[in-house]
């Protein structure tokens, strides 16, 4: 090789080291499989809960206030692990505590499908939440950590869509597993596709670009001169407090409690209607098993698009609050224009739509709250509100059931969460008149 070839070479190599690495963006990528994942895991009691046998196998045929139970209780447990544990993100790092929540997943999965009486069940279910609540919070940490403030929204977006597309995805697959072999196969279809998370989370992740081997000089500073921007100059660094203080630094902002009010609106609403959507379609709209299972996909797929419209408008905009405003308006007209509409067709469509719109709110509401916590709070934060949202939404599931054994039909109960999505409707755009 001559002499001017190998300096050539070199040159291009030295140039190749000044290339800024794109970890954050494989991170991203982890994050949504891990949502993905946790999504699926949770979803397959919607779909068994019309199945026949299930209900047969557990005792509690014709027992709709026990059907709503399995998804209550479940976000009972979720709600309460968000706060009670999501400080330990804070104090073990996100990687640590995201896979300690795997592990009680995979177990609360394997007990199920083996579970042969409706307590023991139940049982799993709690677990279930107990796993699922504790790392849910951490998402929010991770994207706090790497990501520049203007990269936020598409980061949001790129992990929240998974808790679309893995539930259009679960349900079709869902309903063949139970067609072709039994309800106990959905468990085990789970649990064999949560240990992937857990290999990745374990090996790729790191609590921050600093730490991560991979992550290169150049990708490192523009992160970190990034970050530094939002603080005026000054790293956000995160330093270990006791919880309380922490919690001071969010809860005495009344911003904080407007987004959970918004957020618990569109949980009360996703859990609710979403939990239940199988069993309407199937017992009240009269649709067959098969097509049931591709048309309870809708609401995630529409989500999907709704959430990725989201993420982009909220970068270029900067605004988080018009998007969730709008969000409501349509989720709402939706609904109720489904539940009027006499062909069942129609009907299944305008609700499925309904039911999407919602979802641009959540890149938003989370966008914003990473904006309005300093870092060394963010899991305590994200886990507090995402907790006590869904607190509200856990009663949802059982209330439904309720409604549906005194009435004999959904449509009350859709009116009074309709009437809830537009009160959070009402937070967001006070939060729009003050540029948010």
């Amino acid at each position: 090789m001559s002499q001017n070839s190998y300096m050539c070479d070199a040159s291009m190599h030295a140039l190749d080291r000044k290339r800024p690495t794109r970890q954050r963006f494989f991170l991203v990528v982890i994050l949504f499989i891990g949502i993905s994942i946790a999504y699926l895991d949770r979803v397959n009691i919607a779909v068994i809960a019309a199945n026949a046998g299930f209900l047969a196998d557990m005792g509690i045929a014709g027992q709709p206030v026990k059907v709503g139970l399995m998804m209550s209780l479940f976000l009972g447990a979720y709600g309460i692990s968000n706060v009670v544990l999501s400080p330990l993100g804070d104090y073990l790092g996100p990687r640590k505590a995201m896979v300690v929540a795997y592990v009680i997943i995979c177990v609360s999965l394997l007990a199920g499908g083996m579970a042969r009486t409706f307590g023991v069940l139940l049982a799993t279910r709690v677990l279930l939440g107990v796993g699922e609540g504790l790392y849910y919070p951490m998402q929010n940490t991770f994207v706090k950590n790497w990501f520049p403030p203007k990269e936020r929204g598409r980061a949001n977006t790129a992990w929240l869509i998974g808790q679309s597309l893995a539930p259009a995805a679960a349900m079709p697959v869902f309903t063949y597993l139970v067609a072709a072999f039994s309800w106990e196969s959905t468990f085990h279809f789970s649990f064999a596709v949560s240990l992937v998370p857990l290999v990745l989370l374990w090996f790729f992740t790191a609590d921050s670009p600093h730490a991560h081997k991979r992550v290169n000089k150049e990708e490192l500073e523009y992160i970190e001169a990034n970050l530094a921007k939002e603080k005026g100059g000054s790293q956000d660094h995160a330093v270990k407090e006791p919880f309380l203080r922490l919690a001071r630094t969010f809860a005495s902002n009344y911003r904080f409690w407007m987004l959970l009010l918004i957020l618990a609106s569109n949980s009360i609403l996703s859990w609710g209607v979403a939990t239940w959507l199988p069993t309407y379609l199937n017992q009240e709209r009269g649709f067959s098993w098969e097509a049931m299972g591709w048309i309870s996909s809708l609401p995630f797929i529409l989500g999907f698009v709704f959430k990725l419209a989201a993420g982009v408008i909220i970068d270029r905009t900067g605004r988080n609050a018009p998007v969730m405003a709008l969000s409501s308006l349509l989720c709402a007209a939706g609904v109720y224009l489904g539940v009027t509409l006499e062909d069942n067709y129609t009907a299944a469509i305008v609700i499925a739509f309904g039911i999407g719109a919602s979802s641009a709110q959540i890149p938003g509401i989370f966008t914003l709250l990473q904006r309005l916590v300093p870092k060394a709070a963010m899991s305590s934060a994200a886990g507090t509100m995402n907790g006590i949202a869904v607190g509200f939404g856990a009663l949802s599931p059982v209330l439904i059931g309720l409604s549906i054994s005194v009435t004999g039909n959904f449509g009350s109960a859709l009116y009074f969460i309709m009437a809830i999505v537009l009160s959070g409707g009402v937070l967001a755009t006070i939060l729009s008149a003050q540029k948010l």
